[in-house]
């Protein structure tokens, strides 16, 4: 179900836009009049916004940088003409193992994929925002703060939710609000950029199957979400509609708080 015009005139930073939810987030929020950066650190980035026609540009870099993020809110900027609403999407576990078996150098690889892209990003728009007067952040952020094999992810999205927290009431009287859904387990298609590119060992397969099953038991619903019952609520909290949220997390993950 799409909203005709409900971001018309409005500017959209998309991250990890090249697949999964943000992707979803991205050509939804096109299709419902809005112009979209659609970012990412993979190169196909660019063929999934000419999806959105007109209204979509694809844009390459890497986010874990400070130098990434301020170059995608610049090119949004030049693009289009200023920025309205920043959808942090980046992140996600590389890897599943218990915590006594990461390594250090694995520790910090997760962070840097699940925290810095959030944190740099919110920091490189928020002198946009700034001048313009309003802005809204939405971070996608994540139920396993609770959960097994994921510590150091788990780490991480804690993190977005003080960032979303912090900053909601920072900068509120600033017209900027801040606010986050928290996804549970996800069905989407086949990743086309693989989230650990050296692959999976048999153990941490089995592992990531005892997340699997952890992930369904947690939820009251016995089952992973869709793309589509994720994209809806970070898309709704990116409009208007939801003008009088800010500093909150919101679960989407059937039932399971996190």
């Amino acid at each position: 179900m799409t909203f005709a015009d409900r971001f018309a005139g409005k500017t959209l930073v998309v991250t990890g836009a090249a697949q999964g939810i943000g992707r979803a987030v991205a050509l939804r929020a096109a299709a419902e009049g809005g112009n979209v950066l659609f970012v990412d650190r993979a190169d196909f980035v660019g063929d999934v916004a000419s999806e959105a026609g007109g209204r979509g540009h694809g844009f390459v870099c890497d986010l874990e940088t400070y130098e990434g993020a301020a170059a995608a809110m610049a090119e949004a900027t030049k693009r289009f003409g200023g920025i309205d609403i920043l959808i942090n999407n980046v992140g996600g576990a590389i890897r599943m193992r218990p915590y006594d078996q990461f390594e250090p150098r694995q520790i910090e690889a997760e962070i840097r994929r699940s925290l810095m892209p959030t944190l740099w990003c919110c920091h490189a728009v928020l002198p946009h925002f700034l001048k313009s007067g309003r802005g809204t952040i939405v971070n996608v952020s994540s139920n396993a703060t609770r959960g097994i094999h994921r510590v150091p992810y788990s780490a991480a999205k804690g993190g977005v939710n003080a960032i979303t927290q912090s900053l909601a009431m920072e900068y509120a009287s600033r017209n900027i609000r801040v606010v986050a859904t928290a996804p549970g387990g996800t069905d989407a298609p086949p990743r086309r950029m693989p989230r650990n590119i050296e692959g999976d060992t048999p153990k941490e397969l089995e592992w990531m199957s005892g997340v699997v099953e952890q992930v369904k038991e947690s939820s009251f619903l016995k089952r992973y979400g869709t793309i589509e019952e994720q994209s809806a609520p970070i898309l709704f909290l990116a409009s208007d509609e939801a003008s009088y949220v800010t500093g909150s997390v919101l679960p989407v993950a059937g039932g399971d708080l996190g």
